[in-house]
């Protein structure tokens, strides 16, 4: 993971002073999302995942997007920013070393897909759509980076992505809206609220969703760190189109928060859709508690989470035990 951020780092510094044939057009930007719980010394559950993209001049899965976030989002005239990502999720059972099967504990399951996001931002109000397509079971690659990953490092060899739910093509379409208000605000620090709540419907994911941050700190843009999830990134360029003001210096700032999940179902946990395959039984409510810190220099954006997650299933062998991962953002704007 860290050689990863690395590279990507040294992209980002040299792209800069790259001729300018070489930058992007302007008006994109780049992130990248990574979550492991390697930090956590876990090695289980939701073990790893990892989104690449932004915003991009030109539109693909972003068109349906862009007319459900016209029905979704109130129509003020405001523009619509576009984005596309890849991205992949891993899950595996509590002991990864075993070969045989583990019917009472989560399924080995891996998600591929290919996501189109359009995004509306007003006053302190922002909603955003993304609709996600894509793959499960061996095709979405699984067993190939997480086996790649651990010889890496050195670690433990996983044994039982045999076991994984089979292939299927899978979908979801999520939208979520955040809105923002300050709180207080004392020599250019402020403290701000951020609510937030959203709906996913699809073959991967059905669920309903709510909660809250609260960050502390100065010249600060934006709805909050962004995140892996559907939905959960603030496509860049839009700090700089509704807040041009408090976009100048370094900023940076601390935040908590509360997400909590209805969820109706689960892929990873219910199993596939169409086909028989490996499942437990999930828990209906799931909630995240996040802390960490967000530093921006220029153009440059790096936010750094640590993410509880309480119990996703029951199993008569465990109670699908609560868990532990960090969560990586690091962005570049043009």
């Amino acid at each position: 993971m860290f050689r990863i951020l690395a590279i990507f780092a040294l992209v980002l510094v040299w792209m800069p002073s790259a001729g300018a044939q070489m930058r992007p057009p302007e008006g994109s930007e780049f992130q990248l999302f990574i979550e492991n719980d390697l930090l956590a010394r876990t090695d289980r559950y939701y073990t790893h995942g990892f989104k690449f993209g932004g915003g991009a001049p030109f539109e693909l899965l972003q068109l349906p997007a862009t007319e459900l976030l016209e029905q979704l989002a109130p129509k003020d005239g405001s523009d619509i920013h576009l984005g596309l990502f890849v991205g992949q999720n891993l899950y595996t059972p509590k002991s990864i070393t075993n070969s045989l099967p583990q019917p009472f504990d989560r399924p080995w399951a891996a998600w591929l897909y290919l996501g189109g996001v359009a995004q509306r931002a007003k006053a302190n109000r922002l909603d955003t759509v993304e609709i996600d397509l894509g793959l499960v079971g061996p095709s979405a690659l699984g067993r190939e980076i997480q086996s790649g990953w651990h010889r890496l490092i050195g670690a433990p060899r996983p044994a039982g992505w045999q076991h994984q739910i089979p292939n299927e093509p899978a979908f979801l379409v999520s939208w979520l809206a955040k809105s923002k208000h300050v709180l207080g605000s004392d020599q250019g620090v402020e403290l701000e609220l951020i609510p937030h709540g959203g709906a996913t419907l699809g073959t991967v994911m059905t669920l309903a969703r709510a909660g809250a941050s609260l960050r502390l700190g100065r010249h600060m843009t934006g709805f909050g760190p962004d995140t892996i999830e559907p939905g959960g990134s603030m496509l860049q360029n839009m700090r700089r189109d509704i807040e041009p003001g408090r976009a100048e210096g370094i900023e940076w700032y601390v935040f908590a928060g509360l997400d909590h999940r209805l969820i109706a179902h689960n892929i990873f946990l219910d199993g596939t859709v169409f086909r028989n395959s490996p499942s437990v039984r999930r828990r209906l409510h799931v909630y995240d508690l996040t802390a960490g810190i967000s530093l921006r220099i220029e153009a440059v954006r790096l936010s750094l989470t640590r993410v509880r997650r309480s119990e996703e299933f029951f199993s008569i062998a465990s109670n699908g035990g609560a868990q532990t991962f960090d969560s990586i953002n690091l962005g570049i704007e043009f």
